[in-house]
């Protein structure tokens, strides 16, 4: 007698597979995800120096730093396109639907319908762009400050 997951493991079948038509259509476009973002995150953000930023993770091994690093897939060490990952987005998002339940103009705007919530998806674009520039500055300072103590120059 087979138990369930031995049955189940038997049902599948690469014939199955070839028909799921819409889960091949998912698997790809995640595949094809993961590989854009492994190679934005190989691509160094304007006026930050490569080796030098290299040179100051080296020496700062073990630091918050290091922290941050591991949770980015290593785009923090490089300084990359995508260090910031989404959560400018997901911060921005957040702001967003608390102001509209603090403020009775986006309230209106909320309750206008499909308009009302592209018009709330363009403030939240917006604002990840504000976070964006203000966290990408922050971190542009703490590495200034950072490599300033240890002698590196790893902003331009």
């Amino acid at each position: 007698m087979a138990s369930a997951a031995d049955q189940m493991a038997q049902s599948i079948s690469l014939a199955k597979f070839a028909k799921a038509t819409d889960l091949k259509k998912r698997l790809w476009f995640t595949i094809g995800a993961l590989i854009v973002f492994r190679l934005l995150s190989y691509v160094p953000l304007p006026g930050v120096d490569p080796t030098a930023l290299g040179l100051l993770s080296q020496k700062t091994t073990g630091g918050v730093l290091d922290f941050f690093n591991t949770f980015s897939g290593g785009s923090l060490s490089r300084m990359s396109l995508i260090a910031l990952g989404v959560m400018p987005y997901i911060t921005a998002s957040i702001v967003v639907q608390l102001a509209t339940s603090l403020s009775p103009q986006l309230a209106a705007i909320k309750k206008e319908g499909e308009s009302g919530r592209k018009k709330l998806n363009q403030y939240t674009r917006y604002g990840t762009v504000l976070l964006t520039a203000i966290q990408g500055y922050f971190i542009a300072a703490g590495l200034e400050t950072l490599g300033a103590s240890q002698g590196i120059q790893a902003v331009i």
